[in-house]
């Protein structure tokens, strides 16, 4: 008899609730510095509200500590990746190739995500890096510096000169455009941009935006063109030019309408068995989403007893039920749920993808309220219920 994959002993856990393995990727932020100030960020943005303090900023994780980490993870069982990042920009950290040495010795399939203006080409090829995940946010120097405000045209031509020397070195790495007003009328030049660039795949995120960043949120008129036209003629040229693109995961954001980016509800949650990720102070996150904390390491639990403990647990089954957070909405992981969704409804079909989304529940499940969109604060809980009682729905506890 054939050995199941861990992709496949993943599945079975999401279809019957028994744990199997440790995370299959393991998100690691190591610092919370950054080297500019993108208009839509929630820690680095010119428009927020309540901007971080210094000494948040000046935070970073300690190798040592890291690897630690990573050796309590493995020991789960099933780790294979890890993306590096942080609420800032991971090479500024002073150690980061140190950390990403590591990582590669133990075999693991590392992606960083990164700006790229303060990496060093020579030292990620050295490396092996296996994906840069490269936020670019902008095809023309215009829209480029609107998006960053903080810097110049010599920061325009860095990253050009970046782009071509990891082109001409063989590399194929992804693109990242987060589209919001200052952009949004670039796709199809961002489609060009990664062509150019023999980017691996271009993936296009309708900003997630609270905290004073609605300033740079797209307009109505935007998302009409965007849906109207300009979506279809990046996919077009993208399909011509064999640019990999995730245009129908974007265009669905569009569609969602309001303060929403992910349509959850449609997909559901499939992360609990697949990933998670560790902030810089050690707090330890179901997902991408800060509100979804599981722990922290910092008080000296281990990351292997949270994951097999009963809060990561009563999270799993939460999310199982349909029962989203206020976050949810803005879904960071929109494209890796979307993958395990489809997988999952392929292997165990209609009758238990409803059961492993909630949907089955669909007289007493809750459905997710989008926040203010003026504050972009999450809903009052009187607004969630008033929510759903327009739609028939109950409030579960």
């Amino acid at each position: 008899m054939k050995t199941p994959s861990n992709a496949q002993l993943r599945l079975q856990s999401l279809d019957d609730q028994r744990l199997r393995l440790g995370p299959q990727t393991v998100h690691l932020d190591i610092t919370n510095a950054c080297n500019t100030d993108c208009v839509t960020c929630w820690d680095h943005s010119p428009h927020l509200d309540t901007p971080q303090s210094i000494t948040w900023k000046r935070q970073r994780a300690d190798p040592r500590r890291l690897r630690e980490v990573v050796d309590d993870i493995e020991s789960l069982g099933g780790l294979e990746a890890v993306i590096v990042s942080g609420m800032g920009e991971p090479f500024t950290h002073p150690d980061v190739y140190e950390i990403l040495g590591d990582l590669k010795r133990r075999g693991l399939h590392v992606t960083v995500i990164t700006n790229l203006l303060a990496a060093d080409a020579d030292e990620i090829i050295a490396l092996g890096v296996d994906t840069l995940l490269i936020g670019i946010h902008g095809a023309t120097e215009r829209a480029y510096l609107d998006f960053h405000p903080s810097w110049s045209p010599a920061h325009w031509q860095r990253l050009h000169t970046t782009l071509e020397r990891l082109r001409d070195a063989g590399r194929r790495d992804k693109h990242v455009q987060v589209i919001c007003r200052t952009n949004a009328h670039q796709l199809l030049a961002m489609v060009e941009q990664a062509h150019r660039y023999r980017a691996h795949r271009l993936n296009f995120k309708l900003a997630s935006l609270a905290g004073g960043t609605q300033a740079v949120a797209i307009d109505d008129r935007q998302r009409l063109t965007l849906l109207g036209n300009d979506i279809d003629v990046a996919r077009h040229r993208a399909d011509e030019l064999g640019v990999v693109h995730n245009l129908d995961v974007f265009e669905a954001q569009v569609r969602a309408g309001g303060a929403l980016t992910a349509p959850i509800e449609d997909i559901g949650c499939f992360l609990g068995y697949h990933y998670s990720r560790i902030t810089v102070d050690g707090t330890v996150l179901y997902c991408c989403n800060t509100e979804v904390v599981v722990g922290s390491l910092a008080t000296g639990e281990r990351f292997s007893t949270l994951w097999t403990g009963p809060a990561w647990e009563d999270l799993r089954a939460r999310l199982r039920a349909g029962r989203y957070f206020p976050g949810c909405v803005r879904c960071g992981k929109l494209n890796q749920n979307v993958k395990l969704s489809k997988r999952f409804r392929e292997r165990f079909g209609e009758q238990r993808w409803q059961a492993a989304t909630g949907t089955s529940l669909a007289s007493s499940a809750p459905t997710t309220a989008a926040p203010d969109v003026s504050t972009g604060r999450p809903p009052s809980l009187h607004d969630v219920q008033q929510a759903l009682a327009r739609r028939g729905l109950k409030v579960l506890p």
